[in-house]
């Protein structure tokens, strides 16, 4: 079994910051592409940000230059620092990531439970 447990999420006023964690346990051969997306309520499931294991990332346009996405390899953990958010930054922050659980195996999209961010006075 391969478990993604995100945590860091809270209630923070606008202009303030937080800090998200995913790690990843479990039988783990390697992991690929990690990503951090959110959902607001009714609205879509957006991807925020993406880093690869050669740890290139790419962010969503709404969060460029606020957020930074990073991975420590050897804690099996991702990260997302947010800065200067706004209220509209407001949603379940979900971890994704593609790992390869044996060496023989096929790909494994796993995602974490989610943790509630909410900007707000």
């Amino acid at each position: 079994q391969v478990q993604l447990v995100e945590s860091g999420g809270g209630l923070v006023q606008p202009g303030g910051s937080l800090r998200l964690s995913c790690a990843v346990s479990g039988s783990i051969f390697r992991i690929n592409t990690m990503r951090w997306y959110r959902q607001a309520t009714g609205k879509e499931r957006e991807l925020v940000a993406t880093i690869t294991s050669g740890r290139n990332t790419a962010y969503a346009d709404s969060v460029k230059g606020r957020f930074t996405i990073s991975r420590d390899n050897d804690k099996n953990t991702v990260y997302l620092q947010m800065i200067t958010l706004k209220p509209e930054d407001t949603a379940v922050y979900y971890c994704n990531a593609d790992i390869l659980i044996a060496a023989w195996g096929s790909n494994s999209d796993v995602w974490g439970q989610g943790t509630q961010v909410t900007v707000a006075s």
